[in-house]
């Protein structure tokens, strides 16, 4: 299995070089893919989904980034020798309501669970609130999707901060063995590869659920509208902000 991203540039400004990883919407390949695989990534505030994905996509990781708005990434990539067109759909967070029996969920995010064949759901290791998110979270997605299969994979972020853990590896594990999925410990600062074994495993499991099909299936229930899907340079639009930021801070000292 193997991810397909064009060769990084590096950029120079001063006496620093920083690193900055294109990410067109669709590589040239030598076969028009046959699959479309669409994830969505769903969780509460400040858990790291965004750092997951540009870490699954880039193999980068970058700390700081600006209040998510829901992008929409698109990438061809190579999964098992075929083809496939894969999109990630990003997501503003979720969070408990008071009474902690219902979730605060933007029409947004209704419409990507909608949309998509497959679920990350994320909380991070060193917030307990974010752990009790996801059981709701799933009894959302399953309300949308009320029946068939969902392929869906539990990931509990930021594993390398263990001096903060307030959620146990074996709560992680009894709670996506609850929910039907597996669980994934990883690191979006520390670890690419925790963060592509995890997405690459959601990815085969898609794949063999679509089967040779193309992805596009009816769905009957609710009928929402697709989510918005911004052009992909809006992931170097980040890089650039980043990079602007460090350039900005080198040459204040």
């Amino acid at each position: 299995m193997r991810l397909l991203t064009e060769q990084p540039r590096t950029m120079s400004s001063g006496s620093s070089n920083f690193l900055l990883v294109p990410i067109p919407e669709y590589p040239v390949l030598d076969c028009v893919p046959n699959k479309n695989v669409k994830i969505v990534v769903l969780g509460a505030s400040n858990v790291g989904k965004t750092a997951l994905i540009v870490r699954f996509l880039t193999k980068r990781f970058i700390g700081d980034y600006e209040a998510n708005t829901g992008a929409l990434y698109s990438r061809k990539i190579n999964l098992d020798g075929e083809q496939v067109s894969l999109q990630v759909q990003d997501t503003p967070c979720v969070s408990l309501q008071d009474n902690a029996e219902g979730l605060y969920c933007q029409e947004q995010i209704n419409r990507s669970i909608y949309w998509a064949d497959g679920y990350v759901l994320v909380f991070s290791i060193t917030d307990l609130n974010s752990y009790h998110t996801i059981q709701p979270l799933y009894q959302h997605v399953r309300r949308i999707h009320p029946s068939g299969n969902i392929p869906v994979i539990i990931v509990g972020n930021k594993s390398d901060l263990l001096r903060a853990r307030q959620v146990a590896d074996h709560e992680g594990k009894a709670l996506a063995d609850e929910l039907g999925g597996p669980y994934f410990e990883a690191s979006a600062r520390e670890n690419h590869e925790s963060v592509q074994a995890a997405f690459l495993h959601l990815c085969q499991e898609m794949s063999r659920a679509l089967g040779g099909g193309n992805g596009e299936k009816r769905k009957g229930g609710l009928h929402l509208a697709r989510p918005k899907s911004p052009n992909m340079q809006e992931l170097k639009r980040r890089f650039r902000q980043v990079l602007s930021s460090k350039v900005k801070s080198a040459t204040a000292l």
